[in-house]
């Protein structure tokens, strides 16, 4: 079977470990080149040399603040400096502050809505033009957060109902340029979120590969037919 995704150029926002780097790992080895970026130069350079080992893709480390809109410009300008177009686009980058709204403070609640909604809305607004030049693909990282709400989580659900949000009204805005647009919805998955470091215990859960996989499989189905929201949870969690 042809692999249409062979020299394809893809830019993860937050892509220096857990979901960003397994879908940048499914990505070069199908031939892609990828763009990681990261608030840390270092951790991008790291995981993009680790993927240079993986396939014939390449992939390269950017420095860059999803919530500054100058840097989302300039990640934006490198990858179309080094390799003349930007096919994908994943919004992954994000935080999470877990507190009752009593606890909850400004600073986390800043935080956590100028990562996960408004450095999104950035990140798209940087890239929406390099995406109508090659009628591509974006993808945003959701939660099921975004549509189950949980105590404790007055800042995450308000930024992941919002990043649903957007992204489905972003995709009605922007189909029109030939875009596909999907947000995906992940539970429980194998990652550094929040301070968590991966261990046996988490077999259970969705892990990164796995979602490495879905967006492969979204990149592949025919242009007909679009999957706007995905859902994704964990198919046998620990029993309680």
């Amino acid at each position: 079977m042809e692999n249409k995704l062979n020299g394809k150029t893809a830019l993860i926002t937050g892509g220096s470990k857990g979901i960003g780097l397994g879908i940048a790992e499914a990505m070069v080895k199908h031939g892609m080149n990828v763009a990681i970026t990261s608030r840390d130069q270092q951790a991008a350079d790291e995981a993009a040399q680790s993927l240079n080992e993986l396939g014939t893709g390449k992939a390269i480390g950017v420095q860059a603040d999803v919530r500054s809109l100058e840097s989302q410009k300039a990640s934006v300008q490198k990858v179309l400096d080094k390799w003349g177009s930007i096919d994908v686009l994943i919004a992954n980058a994000g935080i999470g502050h877990f507190n009752s709204i009593e606890n909850l403070t400004e600073e986390q609640w800043q935080a956590t809505i100028d990562t996960n909604l408004t450095g999104v809305f950035y990140s798209v607004k940087a890239g929406v033009e390099a995406l109508k030049q090659s009628e591509g693909y974006l993808i945003t990282i959701a939660s099921l957060a975004g549509t189950n709400f949980f105590a404790g989580g007055a800042a995450y659900n308000a930024s992941k109902f919002g990043l649903v949000g957007f992204t489905q009204a972003v995709m009605l805005d922007l189909r029109q340029y030939g875009i596909k647009t999907t947000t995906i919805m992940p539970g429980s998955v194998a990652t550094y979120f929040n301070g968590h470091i991966p261990n046996d215990s988490d077999a259970w859960k969705i892990q990164p590969e796995d979602l490495g996989q879905m967006v492969i499989d979204l990149l592949n189905i025919h242009p007909r037919t679009l999957p706007s929201k995905v859902e994704v949870r964990p198919s046998m969690p620990p029993k309680r």
